[in-house]
C-alpha cells in the first residue's frame, strides 16, 4: 500500500499498478475536503472520473457528493454457477443472439411492461413512475457502455453467468437532478471547490433528504434489474441444454449481486459515516463479491477479507488505462479480434474502445489487493454480449 499525501491522508493499493497524474490530482482534491472521515481509500483499479477518480472509497461525516457516486446509480456485478459442463452449450452463436432477443441492449427497453417493479420500488420522490413507462420497460435490460452479459468457464470446468449494469435511465435522470442541485447550492453560498464536481449536500437538509431517498430507491432499481435479467438469461440457456437439466436450472437462486458504485452508511473506527464507493465492491469479511477483467480476460470471484483501512473495500475491475477516445485511435478491428480470440462476441469498430488492452492488467490489480480479498474462483469467458 502507498500512501499519498494530502490535507487528509490518501492510501493507496497500487503496488503493481500504474496511478496516473490525473488521478492523484483528482485525489489529492477529494482529501482536502473539510468532511472526509479518516483517510481516502484508492483501489488498484483506479483512474480518473468526473470530479473523483474512479475506483475510490470515500468516507464522509454530515454530506455526500452526487458526482462522486455518480449517474449509474447502483452500476454492479452479479453471477451464478450453473449446474452445467461447457459441453452442455453447443451453438454458442445462436444462444448470444437469442440472449440479445430477450434482454434489450444499449438504450432499448422491453416491448411491454412484463418485467415489472416488485411494489416496494413503486414509489419515488422526484418522478411519476405510472407515466414514466421507460422506468418500467428498461427494467432487466442491460444498456450500453462497458456493461456486459458473458458465460465463463472456471478452472475447475463450471459454467458461471455473469453481468454487469446498474440503473439504467432512471438513475441517469436522477442523479443529474441532484449533481445539478448541489453545484447550484455550492454557488449560492459562495462555496469554492478544487472541482465543481465535488459539490455536495450536506447532511439535515432537505436536498440531503430528497437525495438519499432516491439514491437508494435507484440502488434497489439497479439490483432489481440485475436479477430480473438473470431470470432473462437464465430462461434462455434452459432452451440450449439437456431437458433433464432444465428445472434445476430454473430454480437455481445461489447468486452473488454486488454494487459498486453507491452510498450506504456504515461503522467505521467507532464512527457512523457515510461510505460512498466509486467503483469499488464492499468486502467485509467472508462477504462474496466479483472483479471482472475485460471482454478477453479473466474475473474473479473473491471473498472480503474485511480490512478496515480499505474501509472493508477492494476494487470494482480492472480499470481504465486509457481513455475511450484514445483506445479508438490506437486500436483496430483487427486487434479486436486478436485479443477477443476463442470468445464468442461482437468483434466491429464500435466496441472497438472496449478492447482488452485499453485495461489495466488484472492480475497486477488482484496481486495489488491480497490483503483485501482472498480468490474463491477463477474464471475465463467464451461468450460475451456488450451493449
Amino acid at each position: 500500500m502507498r500512501v499519498i499525501s494530502g490535507k487528509k491522508p490518501i492510501k493507496a493499493w497500487v503496488d503493481y499498478v500504474t496511478l496516473e497524474d490525473e488521478a492523484e490530482q483528482q485525489l489529492k482534491n477529494l482529501a482536502s475536503l473539510p468532511f472526509i472521515f479518516k483517510h481516502v481509500a484508492v483501489m488498484p483499479d483506479a483512474h480518473a472520473g468526473k470530479g473523483s477518480t474512479v475506483g475510490t472509497v470515500i468516507a464522509t461525516k454530515g454530506a455526500i457528493i452526487p458526482a462522486a457516486v455518480g449517474v449509474d446509480i447502483g452500476c454492479g456485478m452479479c453471477a451464478v454457477k450453473l449446474p452445467l459442463v461447457r459441453d452442455d452449450i453447443k451453438d454458442l452463436s445462436i444462444l448470444r443472439h437469442s440472449i440479445e432477443r430477450s434482454v434489450p441492449v444499449g438504450f432499448n427497453g422491453h416491448k411491454d411492461d412484463a418485467h415489472l417493479l416488485p411494489n416496494c420500488l413503486n414509489r419515488l420522490t422526484r418522478c411519476d413512475l405510472n407515466s414514466n413507462t421507460k422506468v418500467w420497460r428498461q427494467c432487466g435490460t442491460l444498456g450500453g457502455g462497458n456493461h456486459f452479459i458473458e458465460l465463463c468457464e472456471d478452472t475447475l470446468g463450471g459454467i458461471w453467468v455473469v453481468l454487469h449494469s446498474g440503473s439504467r435511465g432512471i438513475g441517469k435522470q436522477l442523479a443529474e437532478v441532484h449533481i445539478n442541485k448541489a453545484k447550484g447550492l455550492m454557488k449560492e453560498y459562495f462555496i469554492e471547490l478544487p472541482d465543481p464536481d465535488l459539490a455536495y449536500l450536506a447532511q439535515n437538509t432537505q436536498e440531503f433528504n430528497f437525495y438519499l431517498t432516491d439514491l437508494l430507491w435507484a440502488q434497489e432499481y439497479a439490483k432489481w434489474n440485475r436479477d430480473t435479467m438473470l431470470n432473462l438469461i437464465l430462461q434462455e440457456i434452459g432452451w440450449h441444454i439437456k431437458k433433464d437439466k432444465l428445472a434445476y436450472l430454473y430454480n437455481y437462486s445461489d447468486r452473488i449481486n454486488c454494487h459498486h458504485n453507491f452510498t450506504q452508511q456504515e461503522n467505521h473506527f467507532g464512527n457512523n459515516v457515510w461510505i460512498t464507493r466509486k467503483g469499488a465492491v464492499s468486502a467485509r469479511e467472508g462477504q462474496l463479491g466479483i472483479i471482472p477483467g475485460s471482454m478477453g480476460t479473466k474475473t474473479y470471484i473473491v471473498k472480503g477479507k474485511g480490512n478496515v483501512e480499505s474501509f472493508c473495500s477492494c476494487s470494482h475491475g480492472a480499470g481504465r488505462a486509457m481513455s475511450r477516445t484514445k483506445a479508438r485511435a490506437l486500436f483496430t478491428e483487427e486487434d479486436l479480434i486478436e485479443q477477443t480470440k476463442g470468445v464468442e462476441c461482437r468483434k466491429d469498430v464500435d466496441v472497438v474502445d472496449e478492447i482488452p488492452a485499453a485495461y489495466k492488467d488484472i492480475d497486477a490489480v488482484m496481486k495489488s489487493q491480497e490483503d483485501l480479498v482472498e480468490v474463491i474462483a477463477v474464471l475465463k469467458q467464451f461468450m460475451c454480449i456488450k451493449g
